[in-house]
């Protein structure tokens, strides 16, 4: 099944993605489940959160994925959504 991660960064919080750009970037590759990934951006072009596309069994494991990530573990984000997702289109 699919979810979809949506995050806001906190306030003034580019510097902090980042320092830990690296390391999401590399969960992402190890653990295999990410289908589909990027950053939002705002009007100066700068990331400011993320869209996921995750590809795992529940709704449990796609929360897990994205508690574990290490934007979140940095503290990151301001608000995360994590639901299930439907590709029509694409």
């Amino acid at each position: 099944m699919r979810y979809a991660v949506v995050t806001k960064d906190k306030p003034d919080s580019l510097e902090l993605r980042i320092s830990n750009r690296d390391a999401h970037l590399n969960y992402i590759e190890q653990t295999g489940a990410v289908e589909l990934a990027g950053p939002f951006l705002d009007d100066n072009g700068n990331m400011c959160g993320s869209l996921v596309i995750l590809n795992v069994d529940s709704l449990q494991a796609a929360q897990d994925w994205a508690a574990s990530d290490p934007y979140a573990r940095a503290g990151l984000f301001e608000t995360v959504s994590v639901q299930q997702w439907k590709k029509v289109i694409g």
